[in-house]
């Protein structure tokens, strides 16, 4: 079996994630504008961008265990890794090690964008927290005067109870 259609399945991977990295990018926009309604459709666009993305690894995948299969059928671990070492054409093992290269790039790109994202919210959410806070008063200062002040003159009766 050739190399050739793990390659392109490869840089179909590579596609899909540079998508998903401009829909995390697109994603930082809509959460510092704090536009909830562009932010749904984005969100959209992503489950549609990572189902995609699913759908080719496992083709990648069986691809790669089809190429193993067909050039080392008692190999227990079928990786891109493990195929490259294996592979004795250098001209596909270069293409095949770039598309690597270029892949584990963009997911390393694509998380460090999700991370941003993901501090971007958590302050959201703690700027709309506190914004709540200090919309809504405590039931500690309703009362003006402190509650564990007692009187400070004893009450006395109005009649002399010893006489």
């Amino acid at each position: 079996m050739p190399v050739t259609p793990v390659i392109e399945l490869m840089n179909n991977l590579v596609q899909v994630h540079e998508e998903l990295l401009n829909i995390s990018k697109e994603k930082s926009d809509r959460i510092k504008e704090g536009d909830m309604d562009k932010m749904q459709a984005i969100l959209v666009k992503e489950r549609k961008q990572i189902r995609l993305l699913e759908q080719t690894e496992k083709k990648r995948q069986e691809l790669v265990d089809a190429w193993f299969l067909s050039h080392f059928p008692s190999s227990e671990e079928a990786t891109i890794t493990k195929m490259l070492e294996a592979m004795e054409q250098e001209q596909d093992k270069e293409i095949l090690a770039g598309v690597t290269a270029k892949l584990t790039e963009r997911i390393t790109e694509l998380k460090q964008q999700e991370e941003l994202n993901r501090v971007l919210l958590s302050q959201s959410m703690q700027f709309v927290q506190l914004s709540l806070d200090l919309m809504r008063p405590s039931i500690s200062n309703i009362n003006y005067g402190s509650k564990n002040k007692e009187n400070e003159e004893p009450n006395r009766s109005l009649f002399d109870s010893q006489a």
